[in-house]
């Protein structure tokens, strides 16, 4: 019977290759900041929760994930693996994969069929402002790519534009932190620390801001013309699960 299976496998991942037919890869995008450059220390790294459970899901459904970071390189996380973030860790290569993140400049957007931003407030003051990558999540939308965000990241696609001139996210509802939040909160010193708010700059690039104060549920996963993200730190796995449907459509 095991001997029967392993045929069975072995004939399936044949003709899988034989059709032509492959998954594309998806690019995720990470941080190399460390801390918002205040003597208190304030953490600007990448937020381990919303990054590992996205990986987990991109690469159990075969997909082949890239990280990219402005500098490329090792990038940092915070917060200590648990759950999934420990299994993927443990078993699925993430460590490697973020120890060794590529440059913008070794990106080509054509391997990718979605990318990712997971959060964290690193990408505020880094991606946010990298016209390079910029320019790699715009290049992958033209080609009928899927954007997804989750948490601050956000903030990586606030300012892409597109060919035409006008930003991304015109016209789009975008999840992504309210004001109220990051002036109230003392992560960042009351957003003090942070180069801008997210709803004011998505509100500035004529998106249509969204986050717990419009949404019924603050879990909630926004999709809107390819682009799927999400103000929650919970709900980054499903933007990945959303992300894999569109990409799967696009095939």
């Amino acid at each position: 019977m095991r001997v029967l299976l392993i045929v069975v496998i072995f004939a399936l991942g044949v003709a899988f290759e034989a059709s032509g037919e492959t998954n594309k890869g998806v690019l995720i995008i990470a941080s190399n900041m460390l801390d918002m450059g205040d003597p208190e220390k304030h953490e600007a790294r990448n937020d381990l929760f919303e990054f590992a459970p996205p990986y987990h899901v991109f690469v159990s459904h075969g997909y082949e994930v890239d990280f990219v970071s402005p500098l490329g390189g090792k990038v940092e996380f915070m917060r200590e693996p648990l759950g999934i973030s420990s299994y993927t860790i443990k078993y699925e290569g993430f460590l490697d994969k973020t120890a060794n993140t590529l440059t913008p400049e070794e990106v080509d957007p054509s391997k990718y069929s979605g990318v990712f931003t997971g959060g964290g407030y690193g990408v505020m003051f880094d991606v946010a402002k990298d016209a390079k990558i910029q320019a790699i999540i715009g290049q992958i939308y033209q080609n009928q790519g899927i954007v997804g965000a989750g948490g601050h990241g956000t903030a990586s696609i606030i300012n892409v534009k597109l060919p035409n001139g006008e930003y991304l996210v015109k016209d789009k509802r975008i999840a992504g932190f309210p004001n109220s939040t990051e002036t109230s909160k003392p992560w960042a010193k009351q957003g003090t620390l942070l180069p801008f708010l997210i709803e004011s700059q998505l509100k500035k690039n004529g998106a249509i801001a969204e986050n717990k104060e419009t949404l019924s549920d603050k879990h909630q996963v926004v999709i809107d013309n390819r682009i799927v993200s999400t103000m929650f730190l919970p709900s980054a796995a499903l933007v990945a699960k959303e992300m894999i449907l569109l990409m799967e459509q696009n095939k």
